[in-house]
This record gives C-alpha cells, structure tokens and sequence, in this order.
C-alpha cells in the first residue's frame, strides 16, 4: 500500500539524459512504399464499418471498397474480390475491435490491420490528436506502424509479422528488460514534436493523466445520470467523493513531487499492457534485442511523468483480459521489489550515464509509487464510460 505521508523530494530530474540517436526497430514493409502524410491529408473513405458483421458479405464487400479508396499498395488488384479476402479478429485491444486483413490466395498483397473505433471511444480519445501523434512517431521517429488511411470509424495501419505478448511474457526477466528498454526509447521522443509547447516558458507541460481525468469525470457522470443505472451501482460509483479524494491526492502528490522539475516529464505511452506489446516474429541479427518488441495503441499516448508510465505497466502485471473476469486485478501478481529492480535497471541503462545503484533505483521506485494511485484513478474513470454501450442497450449488470 502506497504510504501517503512518506515525504520526499524528487530527484529523479537530477539525473542527466544521455544524447541519444534512435535506432528504428525492423518494420516489415513488404509492399510498395509510401510516404507518410500529415494526419490532415491523409486518403479518407467516406463510409461505415460494423465491427459486429465482420463476417458477413456485405462488411467484406465495404472493407474492399475501403481497402480501394484508401489506394493501399497491390489493394487494387483486380483479382482480389470480396471472397479471396481473410479478416481475422485480433484480441487484445480493450477500446476498438483490431482484424488483421489478407488476401493470400493472391501473391504480393501485403496484410494489413483494421482498427474499427469502440462506440464509446469519442468520449475517451481525441481522433484528430491521436492521428497527429502517429504521424509524427511514424514519420520522425520510426515508432509505430504506418497509417495508410481512415474511414469514418476507423483506420488501416501497417501490419507487423508479430505475435501478441501474453500476461507471463510481461513477467519474464529477460522480456520485461526488453520492455523496459523500449519505454526508454519511447520516452527519448522529443515532447515539443507531439504535444502542445506551453505558452509560458516556466509553465509545466500538460500532465496527460490529470487531463484526462478532468476531461472524462463529466461524460462518466452522465453515465451513472441514466435512469437505467441502479440506486445501488449510483452510490457505490460516487464520483463527488472520487472528485474530492482525487483532488486531495493531487495536492499531497504536488508536495512530494514537484510538477515544475520533479519527475522527468517524458512523451509517455501510458497504456502499455501486454495487448499493446508485439514481439517480432523475423528480426535482423544486427538489431539490439529489445527492438524485437514493439509498441503500438497510441490513443492514451500523453506527457506524463517517466514514474507514471512505468506505475502503470506494473499495475499490468497485475491483470488478464482474457480471463474470466478481465475486470479484476491479482495484486499477488504486482511486480516484487527484485522485478521491480530489474525493469528500472534496464530503463536507466538506456538513458542515463549516472551509474546504477541501488539507492538510484530506489528512488525511481518511490517515485513509481508515488504516480502509482493516479492510473488506477484515470483507468477507474474510463471503466464507468466504456459501460456506456451496457447502459444504454439496457444490459441488466453493466460491467462497469
């Protein structure tokens, strides 16, 4: 348990970054190359996908319109029709439905992966911000699959030749350095490149997480407003309660870290659970190891503080959307101090000249403890306005 009386500075501003050039990982680009473009002159498709028929002949026929209008490298072949085309559902993704799309009885035509918006994600994410930041990460930093194009719900991104880390693949020592050192280079993206400069020059960045809490708080109370909303689930869900004890949080979180110059504020992802984490099936022999896995699902992707990210990929540990009951965390599986350890040294191995010891990584711990209430506040939050479909479709347990 996080204990909130434990006063202490930050220090982990002190600590001096490396100049650090970054290496893209090996992205498997099979077809034919095109450039990335502004988020703003990206080809659009005028039209609709149902996740739901994904398997249907008419969802079949609208993707390969799509796939078309979207003028996708080898796409427009003539002999792909709607009956040569494989859509396969990818689990993992907890705010869109995610298909790879194929088309193998033809030679040359590449996969790619369809990414249909939840019906509640306009309440959670900005598109247009969202898009923005895959742009520049795509585009300048090699970070990230490539956008061929958009749909009025929806995109189509690159595909990787991957598979999917599970929750014991997160726990591995030697997989959760690779982690670790893929966040480091995440967070040597350069925040002017992907976030509003502050107007002010001695004006902190915008903290992701406290803005998203702020942003969602209405659009969740109006949730928990329905008439179709128990009694019961209204008092349990007391979001002027969670206002005031957020708040108090906040004000205690502003004396033990200091917003200004207290934990490095970094471009973080700030949603990497296993779902989010591939590892490459083909990797170049004079690659690093850790650019086996790569990152994706920048929709959460914000300024936060370096401890705040890694707070929530620890509190990762600790969940298995594929079991029988996703919403519950196993605090048994939080990470131990000795894991803890070995993800910090790996993460500061990349980054930092300072050497490694063991009272540099127990302050970076205090301070992951520290940031470490304020994912479970924001994912909290996003829980109450992804029941929005339950509520409204009349579900009699919304799964809050």
């Amino acid at each position: 348990m996080l204990d909130l009386s434990l006063p202490a500075p930050s220090s982990f501003d002190s600590l001096k970054t490396k100049p650090r050039t970054f290496q893209a990982p090996f992205s498997l680009r099979q077809a034919e190359k095109l450039a990335v473009q502004p988020s703003d002159t990206l080809r659009h498709a005028s039209l609709r996908l149902d996740a739901r028929h994904y398997k249907s002949v008419q969802f079949l026929s609208q993707l390969l319109t799509c796939l078309r209008e979207l003028k996708i490298p080898y796409w427009s072949n003539p002999d792909i029709t709607s009956d040569r085309i494989n859509v396969h559902k990818v689990s993992g993704s907890l705010t869109n439905a995610v298909f790879f799309v194929s088309s193998p009885s033809v030679p040359e035509v590449p996969t790619v992966l369809l990414r249909i918006y939840g019906p509640s994600s306009g309440d959670l994410i900005s598109r247009p911000r969202e898009l923005h930041t895959l742009h520049v990460l795509s585009s300048q930093y090699n970070i990230g699959p490539r956008i061929y194009g958009t749909f009025d719900n929806g995109r189509v991104e690159e595909y990787f030749e991957s598979t999917t880390l599970t929750p014991a693949d997160i726990r591995d020592s030697r997989t959760s350095r690779c982690i670790a050192a893929r966040m480091a280079d995440f967070h040597s993206v350069h925040l002017a490149a992907v976030e509003d400069v502050p107007r002010q020059a001695n004006n902190p960045w915008d903290i992701g997480v406290t803005r998203n809490v702020a942003a969602w708080l209405g659009p969740a109370q109006a949730i928990l407003s329905l008439p179709s909303v128990p009694e019961s689930t209204k008092s349990e869900l007391d979001l002027k309660r969670f206002r005031k004890e957020w708040d108090k949080y906040l004000h205690w979180l502003s004396r033990v870290d200091d917003v200004n110059s207290g934990s490095r504020r970094v471009f973080a992802h700030n949603d990497a659970q296993y779902g989010n984490l591939l590892r490459l099936k083909h990797v170049k022999e004079d690659l690093e190891e850790h650019h086996q896995i790569i990152v994706v699902d920048f929709e959460y992707a914000a300024a936060n503080p370096a401890s705040y990210d890694i707070a929530n990929h620890f509190h990762e540990w600790t969940a298995d959307y594929h079991s029988p009951t996703p919403h519950l965390l196993d605090v048994s599986k939080y990470p131990t101090r000795e894991q803890r350890h070995n993800f910090y040294a790996a993460y500061l191995d990349c980054n930092y000249t300072t050497t490694i010891t063991p009272t540099l990584l127990d302050k970076l711990d205090k301070q992951v403890r520290y940031w470490s209430p304020a994912s479970h506040a924001m994912w909290a939050i996003w829980g109450v306005i992804q029941a929005r479909e339950d509520v409204e479709g009349g579900v009699k347990h919304p799964e809050f």
